[in-house]
């Protein structure tokens, strides 16, 4: 394998097409201003390297960054690539993965304004990422011991699961589809509304009005903060652990506590069907 080490790439393309190389503590910078050092490239393995320039990394295959810092400059990092690894890294660049596949992003931090849209296999371990409309339109995501900060983030989701994890977001799940938490902390307004097929398990989840209008929607042993207005107009089958402060007219299924601040059951659109059961505590 070709080893380029101890360099710097201004200029536009500087590596296009690249194939079987190692890049080694190189600086992608310069009053050049060029774009796109990596264009095309396969079968390469970034390490040590600092990235300050735009589109560096599109299009690649088998490509793996590792060791890196891409700088706020460095945006719209990685685009079109696919079976891509990033360790230990930090994307501070906004928009810095898009329709990519096959991604692993591990022990890294993204601080990236419009992260990982449109993305297909994509899996999160042990990093955070803080971003507002983070993860838009991407199918079968795994997130482990991660963190999530943002806002509107897994809109229009397909085939996510999650575990150990935190998100700190609002309007999150919007819209998505077969989602399985699993001992996560969700934490924001307005959680998962016409989402269709999202399960939580040991959960604890905070905020207002959370999981109205979801189809197929199912907590297991979750615990609920401040969640008021909860489940209206829901397809729902819940079993919470705890008071939830408020449930809004749940539109079918069965819902149980141990206790609920209020019940509210009139001036709704759609008839009322669902069971709302305080729990034998004997």
């Amino acid at each position: 394998m070709r080893v380029i080490k101890d360099k710097r790439f201004g200029e536009e393309r500087a590596l296009y097409l690249l194939r079987n190389a190692a890049v080694e503590h190189c600086l992608v910078a310069g009053e050049e201003d060029g774009e796109s050092f990596l264009k095309e490239c396969a079968n390469v393995h970034v390490k040590d390297c600092r990235m300050d320039l735009r589109y560096p990394m599109w299009h690649a295959e088998n490509l793996t960054v590792e060791d890196c810092e891409l700088t706020e400059n460095c945006r719209a990092a990685l685009w079109y690539d696919e079976d891509l690894r990033i360790k230990n890294t930090r994307m501070n660049g906004i928009k810095a993965v898009r329709e990519c596949k096959n991604i692993l992003l591990e022990d890294s931090a993204a601080r990236s304004p419009e992260f990982g849209w449109k993305c297909r296999n994509f899996t999160v371990l042990r990093s955070e990422v803080e971003s507002e409309y983070a993860f838009l339109e991407c199918r079968d995501l795994r997130f482990s011991d991660s963190k999530l900060c943002g806002k509107y983030s897994f809109q229009y989701c397909e085939n996510v699961s999650a575990e150990r994890s935190r998100f700190l977001t609002k309007d999150a799940f919007w819209h998505a589809k077969n989602v399985t938490l699993r001992d996560c902390t969700v934490d924001g307004e307005y959680l998962g509304w016409y989402s269709d097929g999202l399960t939580l398990i040991g959960c604890h989840i905070r905020g207002t009005q959370p999981l109205c209008y979801c189809k197929n929607l199912r907590l297991v042993d979750c615990t609920t903060e401040n969640c008021d207005l909860a489940f209206e107009y829901s397809d729902v089958d819940a079993s919470v652990r705890g008071e939830i402060l408020s449930v809004k007219n749940p539109r079918r299924g069965r819902i149980v506590a141990d206790g609920y601040g209020e019940i509210i059951r009139e001036g709704g659109k759609y008839p009322v069907e669902a069971e709302i059961i305080v729990r034998n505590k004997e």
